[in-house]
């Protein structure tokens, strides 16, 4: 044979090999000396997201992808005391991120510098922490599940928070938690002639609260709305004002030599002014529960109130063990019928 055997013990057959093997070799040298601590360039829109939503972002090392943090879309805002039990919003409300603000604890996770001004500490505290990343919807809202001020037959604060319409707080911006008039409407406050009163009233000194918190409006004659202080609010609405006229806000709050009560009240029926409602702000009843609660059924005999909706109780403070036990210690059934007055 002219030529040697080219099986596997060939000499010419592992020459080959070695020199593929050496080839293969070289190949990954030059391309680990030369390609592998090179990274493509990313592109980054952190801050122009941030321009367009005003959204809160992670940052990130250079050359990787920024992922914007997205705000809750649904928040509540609750001002609370330390012997106060806020389990229900939990148990009734998973789909609510919850802020619980307590106001006497300094070393609880959510509170706030000063005690003062009642909820309105609580509030302002919020929006000035949280104003680059504020939910869609949120609902400014008192601690306690029964409240004598709650607009339910029972006072319960469940009903009411269960049948809230988010999007006509998104369409409207601003809604009051209670469409009966009782109390503050039609009129609660008239800054330019209210004397003094020995209850707990603003009118004497609403006037210069009303022109240190809006400096460049005239005092409106009357003020109205439904009390108190518990409402909701759009994110879109509450950017609508600056930082800053928050932040002045909770500086009189502060500063201010009135009373915890009475800075509080000011407060309290400023709020719907603050997010761009007129003075007096009263929407029909029939109306209100209709658009606010998804209540459209109800027999409303006058523009401020529906028939079993809400009567005003004789005390603010509710019976040990209500609502099983009654005003005048009567057991009583939840599952139907009113509350006996």
């Amino acid at each position: 044979m002219l030529f040697a055997p080219s099986g596997p013990q060939s000499p010419r057959r592992r020459s080959r090999i070695k020199a593929i093997l050496l080839t293969i070799f070289i190949v990954i040298a030059i391309y680990l000396l030369f390609f592998a601590n090179t990274k493509v360039p990313v592109k980054t829109e952190t801050g122009t997201y941030a321009d367009r939503h005003g959204a809160a972002t992670t940052s990130k090392p250079a050359g990787e992808l920024a992922r914007p943090v997205i705000p809750s879309q649904k928040a509540m805002v609750v001002a609370s005391m330390k012997k106060d039990d806020t389990s229900w919003l939990r148990q009734n409300f998973p789909d609510w991120s919850k802020n619980i603000y307590v106001v006497d604890d300094k070393y609880a996770p959510l509170t706030v510098a000063y005690n003062k001004g009642r909820e309105s500490m609580v509030y302002l505290s919020y929006i000035i922490d949280n104003y680059n990343n504020l939910p869609e919807s949120m609902l400014f809202i008192h601690s306690q599940r029964y409240q004598w001020h709650n607009d339910d037959p029972y006072y319960d604060g469940i009903p009411p928070l269960q049948h809230f319409q988010v999007p006509y707080l998104q369409q409207q911006g601003y809604v009051n938690l209670r469409c009966v008039w009782t109390l503050g409407c039609p009129t609660e406050i008239r800054p330019l002639t209210d004397t003094h009163r020995n209850d707990v009233h603003a009118g004497e000194y609403f006037k210069n609260g009303f022109m240190e918190l809006f400096p460049d409006t005239p005092v409106p004659e009357e003020v109205g709305v439904s009390c108190c202080a518990q409402f909701g609010v759009s994110r879109a609405k509450v950017l609508e004002r600056p930082l800053a006229d928050y932040e002045r806000y909770r500086e009189w709050l502060s500063t201010t030599t009135l009373q915890d009560d009475l800075s509080g009240r000011i407060m309290e029926y400023s709020w719907h002014m603050i997010f761009g409602m007129k003075p007096v702000h009263c929407p029909n009843a029939k109306e209100c529960y209709c658009k606010v609660f998804g209540l459209c059924d109800l027999n409303c005999p006058w523009e401020g109130g529906c028939d079993d909706r809400y009567a005003l109780p004789p005390y603010s403070s509710l019976p040990k063990g209500w609502p099983e036990i009654g005003w005048k210690g009567q057991k009583q059934d939840t599952s139907h019928g009113l509350p006996e007055t």
